[in-house]
């Protein structure tokens, strides 16, 4: 009785989950979106506009230890709930200041550095908690239904938020975003993050760690789990080298193709929609059996599509036909995005010892977040001096070479034993 009663709140924390972030990630893109206009044709400064940019990517990296720690340690739905709190006033901050002063970019920036250090413990924490709010069975559901959310965001928002631009004043997008946040508090405050949760008793040596202590332990920890270092460095070099696509994309649409601004953006669109047709597909597919060796199939995939993104630049095409070539391709790159992902984040959900996921995720957290502006950065200057489709297909050729390696039959066989059972079966079956 109370574990169909359990089951039956964990269905609810599945939808309530998706909901609050579907209305927390549609308000954040809707303000990320009016912001950047409103910087950009404030002050027609590319710097200011990325000085926003890096006010949310550094609070991110340097807060994520702390945030694991605090997710690891104290009430992880407390954190959530304050987080959002903290968002929710960051907004409302910023629009009595906009009320009273009018708009400026040191309070823009301020408010961002607020929001993105809200959002990392908010996001570190709910990760965390994801076993403990859904049964074992679902989570590749409730991990596929909160990408789902994102995509539809993804999709969304931008044109609402186009539409929306050029008939409101900015003070409204304000407040759209703060009621939107409004909501996510209220949604979050009804859900039990212990429902299903394995966190253990701490020892009285466990409570008197330090903070400093505490994230070594939680280092030590996945320096002591293999196949979780596999994945850790794997999706670290996928973050780097994704930094040639980032760039390389647009740089060869926009500046090498010359391709319209609409059709640029129906390219872009085409991913979110792999993504989200994915999202749905996997959340209506049972498990998938071995997480990793799916994953590692759709990391070479990547490779491939990588080296295929320039072909246009290589075999001459006509316009229609490279449009319609980036938008298959791109499509198929959101489809692959979950491919690999959807299956690794269970993975590493049944994987990670309860106590420690604070810290693992923000650990990974930090380190991707510290990577992708340097590969951004580095790729860019390789833009200007190599030619677009070397670059290209020389990260993809190197994406393959790295996940063969690190992803070898060995690491595969600890993550599944029972693969290399199931083979053996077959084997001797062949041989009588």
């Amino acid at each position: 009785m109370e574990m169909a009663a359990n089951l039956k709140r964990a269905t609810y924390h599945m939808w309530t989950f998706t909901i609050s972030k579907l209305i927390s990630a549609f308000g954040a893109q809707v303000y990320a979106f009016a912001i950047s206009f409103y910087i950009l044709q404030m002050t027609g400064s590319a710097t200011s506009f990325a000085t926003n940019l890096i006010c949310n990517i550094l609070p991110r990296t340097l807060v994520s230890p702390f945030a694991g720690y605090a997710a690891d340690k104290y009430s992880r739905k407390a954190i959530v709930i304050i987080a959002q709190i903290v968002s929710t006033l960051a907004i409302g901050g910023l629009l009595i200041y906009s009320l009273t002063y009018g708009l400026s970019l040191i309070a823009i920036y301020a408010t961002t550095v607020v929001l993105s250090i809200a959002s990392t413990f908010s996001g570190v924490t709910f990760t965390s908690s994801i076993t403990g709010l859904i049964d074992e069975a679902r989570i590749q559901r409730a991990m596929s239904l909160n990408q789902m959310s994102i995509s539809f965001a993804a999709i969304g928002s931008p044109a609402i938020a186009g539409i929306l631009y050029g008939t409101v004043s900015m003070n409204t997008f304000l407040i759209l975003y703060m009621s939107a946040s409004v909501l996510a508090v209220l949604l979050e405050s009804t859900m039990n993050f212990k429902l299903f949760a394995k966190r253990k008793e701490k020892t009285e040596e466990e409570a008197k760690e330090t903070m400093w202590q505490s994230i070594k332990a939680g280092i030590s920890y996945l320096r002591l789990q293999p196949v979780l270092l596999t994945i850790v460095w794997i999706s670290l070099i996928i973050n780097f080298l994704f930094g040639a696509f980032e760039v390389g994309f647009s740089f060869i649409l926009i500046e090498k193709l010359k391709m319209a601004s609409e059709h640029f953006g129906v390219t872009q669109g085409s991913f979110a929609v792999g993504m989200l047709l994915m999202s749905i597909y996997f959340s209506m597919k049972k498990e998938v059996k071995y997480p990793l060796l799916v994953s590692k199939r759709g990391i070479l995939i990547f490779g491939i599509i990588l080296m295929l993104i320039p072909l246009p630049l290589i075999v001459s095409m006509q316009y229609n036909a490279f449009f319609a070539f980036y938008i298959i391709v791109i499509f198929l790159f959101g489809i692959n995005m979950m491919i690999v992902n959807t299956p690794i984040q269970v993975l590493m959900q049944k994987s990670i010892d309860d106590d420690f996921k604070g810290r693992v995720f923000s650990i990974l957290e930090t380190m991707s977040m510290a990577l992708m502006p340097l590969g951004v950065v580095l790729f860019g200057f390789l833009y200007d001096a190599v030619p677009a489709q070397w670059i290209l297909v020389s990260s993809g050729i190197l994406l393959m070479i790295v996940t063969l390696i690190m992803a070898r039959p060995s690491i595969i066989r600890k993550a599944h034993p029972e693969l290399a059972k199931t083979k053996m079966i077959k084997a001797k079956a062949v041989q009588e």
